[in-house]
């Protein structure tokens, strides 16, 4: 097992609690390097794919703050961003951590497209909540102004939603290959690519949606025929049962197992499901995958076999 894909969580570009400034988060994608660096040293060929919740929902923000001075720029565009800015700060990061540890390979961020189908079923139902929090007249007046569609979220106000379509196609994937291939650490796909629609003479056009990153790490795995996906969040471990009484540690668990369970309803939609979804799609794929879901710190014991939630076929 040699090529691998490593989708990184939230938690490992910004901390919880900390400042949302350029410095600190630069600060944990720092940390987060030592981590991906100790990987690199055991000798695998390591492409990264991350998230973008926080950052991108910011970045809304000040678009959205600044529009009586300057146009505001559409949601994909600001996907786009946060593309450059957290690929930029990884890019600093890994680099700096790799350097001191005399590893010579560049790391490369590539700005990434992903098609979805414009008849996705999920954009008549836009579930993914985007952005800061509004009153229930503030959201009414949105939605009328702008078209937006506003939802109450959780008892904390109303916030816009956006679709979350599935990735049907990575746009850049030769140029992500090619990086792979002479021996770059390629970011790609980040906050699970810009979505794009294609249209009748093939040319791309930008919509309001958000794809699932683990989805679109899992596409990217598959497509670049990496041995194993290795999602990273909070956890060391996935859990049934979590929180009660019963609860239980996974460690090595079948492609029928793993199914089993999301039947039974063990993982919370929008935090722990999409990622065994797409840790049950990738070891499928083909025989010898594996998916692994763990937390930073047990990534390196998670592909020994010695911690973290490993699926395969």
């Amino acid at each position: 097992m040699h090529n691998i894909v490593i989708a990184l969580g939230g938690n490992a570009l910004q901390e919880a609690g900390k400042p949302a400034t350029a410095q600190a988060q630069l600060q944990v994608v720092e940390k987060t390097s030592e981590y991906i660096a100790d990987i690199i040293e055991k000798g695998y060929t390591v492409t990264l794919a991350h998230g973008n919740g926080p950052q991108v929902g910011r970045i809304v923000l000040q678009n959205e703050c600044a529009s009586n001075i300057t146009p505001a720029m559409p949601f994909d565009v600001c996907g786009a961003m946060s593309q450059g800015m957290i690929g930029y700060h990884m890019q600093q990061g890994l680099s700096k951590v790799l350097k001191a540890r005399n590893i010579d390979k560049q790391v490369v961020t590539c700005v990434t497209q992903v098609v979805v189908d414009k008849d996705d079923p999920k954009f008549k139902n836009p579930s993914k909540p985007i952005g800061p929090f509004y009153t229930k007249d503030e959201a009414e007046k949105i939605a009328q102004e702008k078209g937006y569609t506003m939802k109450e979220d959780a008892g904390r106000g109303y916030r816009r939603v956006v679709a979350s379509p599935l990735p049907v196609e990575i746009v850049e994937l030769d140029a992500v290959k090619c990086l792979i291939k002479n021996g770059f650490i390629a970011i790609t796909v980040g906050g699970g690519g810009i979505p794009v629609v294609k249209n009748a003479d093939g040319s791309l056009t930008g919509v309001a949606a958000v794809i699932d990153k683990d989805l679109a790490s899992e596409k990217l795995a598959e497509d670049t025929d990496a041995d194993a996906l290795v999602i990273l969040t909070a956890v060391e471990q996935v859990y049934i049962n979590f929180g009660k009484p019963e609860q239980k540690a996974l460690e090595t668990i079948t492609v029928d197992e793993a199914n089993e369970y999301i039947k039974q309803g063990h993982f919370a939609p929008g935090s722990m499901l999409p990622k065994i979804e797409a840790a049950v799609k990738f070891a499928q794929s083909k025989a010898g995958r594996k998916a692994i879901i763990t937390s930073l710190d047990k990534a390196v014991e998670a592909l020994e076999g010695k911690a973290g939630t490993t699926i395969i076929k």
